[in-house]
């Protein structure tokens, strides 16, 4: 007699009513979902910006901040190559004035030697096929002593270029951490972006989240600074004044010195949480194994003194170092309410823009199909699924029903993994959906003919069962396996639309395979047992 494991049908069962319950908030009235418990309620699947609308942004790099980045660089490493080339060279000055890096030398006759030594931290640029390249940054002598230096065009295009290169991937994880909701976010030109949410009707939530840098640094405080100096700006090139993040309660700021001791990159976590003291809420963070090693030797070597923690050029915090902290692990504290800590924690795990970015233009954006493409696409799908089950019933009678119950399952189960994942459905989405209901009896139609050959051959109907689904596996597994690779290759280079029709593809062959399989094993078995046939009713 025909065998099914109970754990097999223990599994479908389970699988069956939980996907019952999170694909059903997708169809009942508001009365009745308002009664469901809270994580039922939530489960509903996202529509995507071609369905509901949603907003979107222009973002444009700042270039001027991006010119004055590569500024302070080049100036440091003016000083640095000018110091490790030649002992008889020296620099005694640095700094930014006028769009140029300038270093003053401390021996004018130097300069041709030092204009010479320089040429170490030019890079060349490709500018065309040919091999041809101009230079990132060009330097000139400016009389007295001082050397000029510049970052050309070609640099700050490709400077540009890179920039939102990094900034797509750090906006994506912002908006869409779990790369499901169809987030568009494509490059436009050298230096704009455009974003795409939808479902986000409110433009200013979506420029709130994206437009923050997010540049989190540790500073130690300059020394030896006048405070008048500091508050009439008089500061030397390695010292800087940081204003209090919250100015009402805390006026003024801190005198710290230029260059960070530590830096956001070495965070390895980010979550809100509350201090256990002042039940506060705080942002607690994790150093990766290197920040952690750099904290420590900092919190060792500065026990008595303030540090300030910086984000965007704001100092949320500055307390001191009461003992050496080499656990690898702190605390962010200040004015922040649970939902701004929330915020500032998800915002230092995306991690920081490489350069501020601009809105230029915001607007929301109209549902350009809306619920008549969903009525198209459901109409399409109810027509697809009555052809399979009027085909599947004549083509193999009361197994083809079976193998429709179990499409039916499929259906569920579909809906409801795009629910629990929050992923957005779209009109390509709605294809993919469509495509998966047509693909979804291939399995069983792979099991029914090998079935119907064991039995030409003159095996019983418990043996020809047995064999159709043992002997189809590797088959249904092959052909499955390659759909979900090009479903997988699409999700990792496709945005947008692709990516949703790549999603529902992967999650209705997963589902197709567990229904078709164990779904259809299940219900033959329970009727195997009830009919005892003498011979399978296909032919």
């Amino acid at each position: 007699m025909l065998q099914v494991a109970r754990w097999r049908i223990i599994l479908v069962i389970i699988v069956a009513v939980v996907g019952a319950i999170f694909a059903a908030p997708n169809v009942l009235p508001a009365n009745v979902l308002e009664r469901m418990p809270g994580f039922v309620r939530g489960s509903t699947m996202n529509l995507g910006l071609d369905l509901r609308g949603g907003s979107q942004l222009l973002l444009e790099v700042d270039l001027a901040t991006l010119r004055q980045q590569r500024l302070e660089q080049i100036a440091d490493d003016m000083s640095r190559q000018l110091r490790e080339s030649d002992p008889r060279i020296r620099a005694v000055r640095r700094g930014i004035q006028g769009g140029v890096a300038r270093v003053r030398l401390n021996d004018a006759s130097e300069m041709e030697r030092a204009l010479e030594s320089l040429q170490a931290i030019v890079s060349p640029i490709q500018v065309n096929q040919f091999g041809n390249s101009e230079p990132d940054v060009e330097f000139r002598d400016a009389g007295d002593g001082v050397i000029e230096a510049q970052v050309t065009d070609v640099a700050l295009t490709q400077l540009a270029r890179q920039s939102v290169r990094q900034s797509i991937e750090v906006i994506r994880r912002r908006v869409d951490p779990t790369g499901v909701a169809e987030v568009t976010i494509v490059p436009q030109g050298d230096d704009r972006i455009v974003v795409q949410a939808p479902g986000e009707s409110d433009p200013e939530v979506l420029r709130e989240r994206i437009g923050q840098t997010a540049l989190l640094t540790f500073h130690l405080p300059a020394q030896n600074i006048d405070p008048l100096d500091a508050q009439e700006g008089r500061l030397p090139s390695d010292a800087v004044l940081f204003p209090y993040a919250d100015q009402e309660a805390r006026p003024g700021g801190v005198v710290v010195r230029r260059r960070p001791e530590l830096t956001g990159e070495y965070l390895n976590n980010a979550r809100a949480g509350f201090d256990a003291q002042t039940n506060e809420s705080v942002v607690n963070f994790r150093f990766n194994g290197r920040g952690s090693r750099i904290f420590c030797n900092i919190s060792t070597d500065n026990v008595g003194r303030q540090f300030a923690i910086v984000l965007d050029g704001q100092v949320l915090t500055d307390p001191v170092f009461n003992e050496p902290i080499c656990g690898g692990s702190g605390q962010i504290s200040g004015s922040f309410t649970p939902q701004s800590a929330q915020e500032l924690a998800l915002l230092l795990n995306a991690g920081a823009l490489p350069v501020p970015l601009t809105v230029i233009e915001e607007r929301t954006v109209g549902a350009e199909l809306g619920q008549d493409a969903i009525n198209s696409g459901a109409l399409a799908g109810i027509i697809g699924a009555i052809a399979t089950l009027v085909f599947m019933a004549l083509a193999y009678g009361l197994f083809g029903l079976i193998a429709c119950l179990a499409l039916i399952i499929n259906g569920v189960l579909i809906v409801a993994a795009m629910s629990l994942v929050g992923a957005a459905l779209t009109l390509p989405g709605i294809a993919g959906l469509i495509l998966t209901i047509a693909m979804a009896v291939d399995a069983n139609v792979l099991i029914y003919e090998r079935m119907r050959e064991e039995q030409a051959q003159g095996r019983g109907p418990a043996l020809a069962i047995d064999a159709g689904f043992s002997r189809a596996m590797v088959t249904i597994i092959d052909a499955n396996l390659t759909t979900i690779l090009a479903a997988l290759i699409l999700f990792q280079f496709g945005i947008g639309p692709v990516r949703g029709f790549a999603w529902t593809l992967s999650i209705g062959v997963i589902t197709s395979v567990f229904t078709a399989v164990l779904v259809t094993q299940i219900l033959l078995a329970l009727w195997y047992r009830a009919a005892r046939p003498k011979k399978l009713p296909i032919y």
